[in-house]
C-alpha cells in the first residue's frame, strides 16, 4: 500500500537534485552524458577508446558507477583524466544525489565534458534523471536484437543508441536492420551508431557526435552568459 507513494517521493527528490545539477552544468557549459547498458555491453571499453583519443589538455572527466569494486575506475584512470568511482553497495542504478556528492570539491569550471557510466542495468537507470544532457544506451551484438522491445523505457529516453561489438556480427545471430527498426518503433528520433571498440570501426562517427554535442552546449552557455 505504501510502495507507490514512497517511490514517487524518492523520484521527486531525485528530480529536484537533477534539476539543480542540470542548471549547474548549463551555467558552466558542461556536456554531461549518461551511459547505460546491460553488464558487459562495452561501456567501459567505449570510454577507454574515447579517452585515448583526447589530447591531455582536454577538459574531460568520468564518474563510473558499480555495485562493488573500483575496477572500471582504475581502468579509466590510466588515460590521465579525472575519474571517480561511485560504489552503490547493492543499488542497481545511480541517483542524482550520488552524482552531486561525487562532484563535491570537483569544480565544474574545470570540466566541459562529463561522462557518467551507470550501473550495468537496462531497467532501473531509465527512471533516474542525473542532470545529464542526454542518455546514451549501448547494446552489443551479443545480446538480442529485440532488446528495444523488451526494455522500451531506456530506448525511449535515450538520444543515442550505440550498437557495439559489430566486429562479431559474422559469428552471432544478430539482425542489425531489426534492431534499428525496433529501436525506432520505440523512439523514432533516436540516433544510431555502429561501433567496434576492438577494431575501431565507427569510432570516428562517435567522436563526431560528441564534438557536435559539445559545440551545442558551448554555444548555449555563451548565449546564457550574454543574456545574463
Amino acid at each position: 500500500m505504501t510502495r507507490v507513494p514512497l517511490e514517487k517521493k524518492v523520484l521527486s527528490e531525485n528530480d529536484r537534485i537533477a534539476r539543480r545539477l542540470r542548471e549547474r552544468f548549463r551555467a558552466h557549459g558542461v556536456l554531461c552524458l549518461n551511459l547505460i547498458s546491460s553488464p558487459g555491453a562495452g561501456k567501459t571499453s567505449l570510454l577507454e577508446r574515447t579517452l585515448e583519443g583526447f589530447a591531455p589538455e582536454e577538459r574531460v572527466a568520468v564518474l563510473t558507477g558499480d555495485i562493488q569494486t573500483d575496477n572500471d575506475a582504475r581502468r579509466l584512470a590510466r588515460y590521465g583524466f579525472p575519474v571517480r568511482q561511485i560504489t552503490t553497495g547493492g543499488t542497481c542504478h545511480l541517483e542524482a544525489a550520488m552524482i552531486e556528492r561525487a562532484l563535491e570539491g570537483w569544480g565544474s569550471e574545470a570540466v566541459d565534458l562529463l561522462f557518467i557510466e551507470n550501473v550495468g542495468n537496462l531497467v532501473c537507470p531509465a527512471s533516474y534523471d542525473l542532470g545529464e544532457a542526454a542518455k546514451i544506451v549501448l547494446l552489443s551484438v551479443t545480446e538480442g536484437d529485440d532488446k528495444p522491445l523488451k526494455y522500451p523505457a531506456i530506448f525511449f529516453r535515450s538520444a543515442l543508441l550505440v550498437l557495439n561489438k559489430v566486429d562479431l556480427l559474422p559469428y552471432v545471430p544478430f539482425d542489425v536492420a531489426a534492431v534499428r527498426q525496433n529501436a525506432r518503433r520505440i523512439n523514432p528520433a533516436i540516433e544510431i551508431l555502429e561501433v567496434s571498440c576492438t577494431t575501431g570501426e565507427g569510432l570516428e562517427g562517435w567522436r563526431r557526435w560528441l564534438a557536435l554535442q559539445r559545440e551545442a552546449v558551448r554555444k548555449q552557455a555563451e548565449l546564457g552568459a550574454t543574456l545574463a
